[in-house]
C-alpha cells in the first residue's frame, strides 16, 4: 500500500514523495532535495516542530499519509553518534559483550568506521580484521586461493553490504545523534583478496587524498602568512635603516615643519656653530626625552573649574532631544529583530571569527592611550604590538610625583584590570585589544593615605608641559523644520488622530450603537 508526504522548502517551495511503508524517511529527504534542487546533506526533516528521526522507515515514524514535512538546515558542525558493533564468532569471545562501542562524528562514513574499529584504540587493543579478510577455496592443481570476505552491515534493518554503501556518511543513513546498533557478518565473494584489495584502494583513494589535500592547504595557508608577517618586518626595518642612513640634502630648501613638529625635531647638525644659544640647548633637551620610551606623547592639565568645559559651551534645544517618527520606527525594527530566533554559530564560524579578530589585532601597528589620573590630569603614549602591562605602569612611575605608593589600571567600565606583568598573555593590543584611541583610569589602592591622595599626581618637570584641553566648537544645526514637524506628528499620534478617534480627542460612536429608527 503506497502513499505520500507532502515535503516544503524553506522558501515555501513544496513537493510531493511518494512513500511505502518500508520506505526510509532518508530516502525521503533525498528524493524531495533532488526534487527541490538542494544538498540533502544539508537539511533535515520537522513535522510540527519536532525533528524527524531519519533512520526509521515510514511504518514507525508515526506519520500519517499526507503528512507535510519540513526542510531545515541543519548545522555544520557534525554532532556525535555513539556506535554499538556486535562482532559474530568467534572474535566476540575475545570482546567483552561482543560489542566495540565507539563515538563518531556523524559525517564520518561507514567505511572509516570499520577501519577505526579495526585499531586498538576502538577495540580495546585489539587489532580486529574486518575490511581485509580472506577465505581459503577450492583446492586445484596443489595450491589454493584466497577469496574476499567482504564485510556486510545491518544498521536498523538496513543491509548494506557493497563499497559504494560503506561510502555513505552516518548522516546519509538518518543518524545523525544518539546510539546506533550495527550488526556485523561476513559474505563471501567470487573476487579474489588480491582483486578486492586493489578496488578497495580505488574506491577509497580519494578520501585519503581530500584529507591529505586539506591538511596541506591549510599548513600551506600558515606558512604564506608567516612569510607575509616576516616580508612585512623585514620590509619596515629596511626602510628604517634607509631613512637612518640618508643624509640630510644641503641643495635643496628645508621645508618649515609646522609649530608642534618645530618643537620636536632636533637641530640639524649641519647648521650649528660652535657656539650655543639658549635656543639650541632647548630642542636638544627635547630630542633626549624623545628617546625615552617611556616620555609621554603629551601631557594634559586639569580643569581649572568645578564645571567642565564641555558642559559651559553646549547650547541645545527642546527640539533636539524630542524623538521623530523615524526614531520610534527604528526602535520598533531593533525589538522585532531581537525577538527573533536566531541559529548559533556553529564551530567552522566561531573559528573564523576568531582568525578574523585576530587579523585584525595582528595589523594594529600602533594604539594611543591615554591615562586620567585621580587629580584629573591625564598623560598619552603610543604603544605598539610589543609593549605590555608592567610597560604601562614603569611609564606611568616615570611621570608619578611619588611612585612608592601602589595602583593599578583599569580599563573603562571598572571590571578589566591591566596587570603588572611581562607576559605575552598581557600585551596592550592582542592581550587586552586595544586598538585605536583608548582611555584608562588609574585606580589609588586601598593602603594609599589620604594626605598623598591630595597631592599633585605629577612630576613639577613633567607638569610644566602639561597643556589645556581644548573643547572644540560644535556648529549650530539649520533649522529646517523638520522638528517642529516631528514634534507635531508625534502629538497626533499621541492624541489618537488619523487613528479613527474623533478631531476633539474622543472615539466617534459606531452606527450600530446609536438609537433610533434603522
Amino acid at each position: 500500500m503506497s502513499s505520500h508526504v507532502v515535503v516544503i522548502a524553506t522558501d515555501l517551495r513544496r513537493t510531493t514523495v511518494k512513500v511505502s511503508p518500508g520506505t526510509y524517511l532518508i530516502d525521503v529527504l533525498q528524493e524531495a532535495c533532488t526534487k527541490l534542487n538542494l544538498s540533502g546533506d544539508k537539511f533535515l526533516l520537522k513535522h510540527k516542530q519536532k525533528q524527524v528521526d531519519l533512520s526509521v522507515p515510514f511504518r514507525t515514524s508515526g506519520l500519517i499519509p499526507g503528512a507535510k514535512l519540513e526542510l531545515v538546515v541543519k548545522s555544520n558542525t557534525p554532532s556525535a553518534v555513539q556506535i554499538a558493533l556486535q562482532v559474530p564468532q568467534p572474535e566476540a569471545r575475545e570482546i567483552p559483550g561482543g560489542r566495540l562501542i565507539r563515538k563518531f562524528p556523524s559525517d564520518m562514513t561507514l567505511w572509516q568506521v570499520l577501519r577505526q574499529f579495526e585499531s586498538g584504540d576502538a577495540s580495546a587493543g585489539r587489532n580486529v580484521n574486518i575490511t581485509a579478510r580472506g577465505v581459503a577455496g577450492a583446492v586445484t592443481s596443489g595450491s589454493g586461493q584466497l577469496y574476499y570476505e567482504m564485510p556486510v552491515l545491518n544498521i536498523m534493518g538496513r543491509e548494506l553490504a557493497t563499497f559504494h554503501d560503506f561510502q555513505k556518511t552516518l548522516s546519509q543513513l538518518g543518524h545523525n545523534s544518539g546510539n546506533v546498533l550495527v550488526r556485523l557478518s561476513y559474505r563471501k565473494t567470487d573476487q579474489t583478496l588480491f582483486e578486492a584489495m586493489e578496488q578497495i584502494s580505488q574506491f577509497f583513494k580519494h578520501t585519503e587524498e581530500q584529507g591529505k589535500k586539506e591538511e596541506g592547504a591549510a599548513a600551506a595557508s600558515a606558512a604564506k602568512v608567516e612569510s607575509q608577517q616576516e616580508s612585512h618586518e623585514q620590509r619596515e626595518d629596511t626602510l628604517m635603516a634607509n631613512a637612518a642612513a640618508q643624509p640630510p640634502a644641503s641643495t635643496t630648501e628645508p621645508q618649515v615643519p609646522p609649530p608642534q613638529q618645530q618643537q620636536q625635531q632636533p637641530p640639524d647638525s649641519s647648521t650649528t656653530t660652535g657656539q650655543s644659544t639658549p635656543q639650541d640647548s632647548t630642542p636638544s633637551s627635547d630630542a633626549s626625552h624623545s628617546k625615552d620610551p617611556y616620555q609621554p606623547v603629551s601631557v594634559f592639565l586639569a580643569p581649572s573649574g568645578n564645571v567642565p568645559a564641555a558642559a559651559l559651551h553646549a547650547s541645545e534645544s527642546e527640539s533636539d532631544f524630542t524623538p521623530s517618527i523615524a526614531h520610534a520606527q527604528l526602535h520598533q525594527a531593533r525589538l522585532q529583530e531581537s525577538s527573533r530566533n536566531k541559529r548559533l554559530l556553529s564551530d567552522k564560524e566561531l573559528e573564523d571569527r576568531a582568525a578574523a579578530e585576530e587579523a585584525r589585532l595582528t595589523a594594529i601597528k600602533s594604539v594611543l592611550v591615554k591615562v586620567r589620573f585621580p587629580d584629573n590630569t591625564s598623560s598619552d603614549w603610543q604603544v605598539g604590538p610589543r609593549e605590555t602591562g608592567a610597560f604601562l605602569y614603569e611609564a606611568v612611575r616615570h611621570v608619578m610625583a611619588d611612585a612608592q605608593y601602589p595602583f593599578h589600571l583599569v580599563l573603562p567600565g571598572g571590571k578589566t584590570v591591566i596587570q603588572d606583568d611581562v607576559g605575552p598573555k598581557h600585551t596592550l593590543i592582542k592581550g587586552y585589544k586595544l586598538s585605536g584611541r583608548v582611555l584608562i583610569n588609574l585606580v589609588w589602592d586601598d593602603a594609599v593615605p589620604p594626605q598623598v591622595r591630595k597631592q599633585p599626581f605629577l612630576k613639577t618637570a613633567v607638569a610644566r608641559q602639561g597643556r589645556t584641553v581644548k573643547i572644540p566648537e560644535v556648529p549650530k544645526a539649520v533649522d529646517d523644520g523638520k522638528a517642529a514637524h516631528a514634534q507635531q506628528q508625534l502629538g497626533k499620534v499621541e492624541k489618537g488622530e488619523g487613528s479613527g478617534e474623533g478631531g476633539a480627542g474622543g472615539k466617534k460612536m459606531p452606527k450600530w450603537f446609536k438609537f433610533g429608527k434603522k
